[in-house]
């Protein structure tokens, strides 16, 4: 069992059947009442966000995960293979499970699968990863003031903001936390 106080960021807990993983969380202490605890949930299994207030002190179970290593092989129609890193078992996961992370999948990937309780529930990907633009439009020098940006279209078909200076077929650093640009790494 975990304490409302000892909850941080990344921490999954087990509320009403589900699994969630901790986004966010405020302390509130109001004028005479008790304080309280505003946490921001994801499910984990169905990548939903919901916000819950509970008062200080209440106790949550803490699901364990397991990691494992495994690497992205191919995927076919909505499923998605990964194949164990040790065992070279292969499992699959649906899209809905994997959420924001098919943003950033693509063949020979390694990263982690999450399991609880022998079930694949998600998949963890690295903080960033390298991914090709496959469509930008041209960055003309003097067209802003201060350093500006420009959509660009990358191989898995997310779209972010870079720098006027990258090109199609530039290699780009991504942050899986937040979608953003980091740096063109050729």
């Amino acid at each position: 069992m975990i304490s409302t106080g000892d909850l941080k960021k990344g921490i999954t807990i087990e509320l009403e059947g589900e699994l969630y993983t901790i986004v966010d969380w405020q302390h509130i202490k109001v004028g005479r009442g008790s304080a309280q605890v505003r946490l921001k949930l994801r499910g984990v299994r169905r990548a939903h966000t919901i916000e819950r207030t509970f008062q200080a002190g209440e106790k949550f179970t803490r699901a364990r995960l397991d990691r494992r290593a495994v690497q992205f092989i191919y995927s076919e129609g909505e499923l998605y293979y990964f194949m164990d890193s040790e065992t070279f078992e292969q499992s699959a996961l649906d899209a809905e499970r994997l959420g924001d992370a098919l943003n950033y999948l693509k063949e020979g990937m390694s990263l982690e699968i999450l399991s609880y309780k022998d079930e694949h529930i998600s998949v963890e990907l690295p903080n960033s990863v390298e991914l090709e633009v496959v469509e930008t439009g041209p960055g003309f020098k003097g067209d802003t003031a201060t350093a500006g940006t420009k959509p660009a279209k990358l191989e898995t078909g997310i779209t972010i903001q870079v720098p006027l200076f990258v090109d199609n077929g530039d290699i780009v650093r991504v942050d899986t936390r937040t979608g953003a640009y980091l740096e063109r790494v050729s």
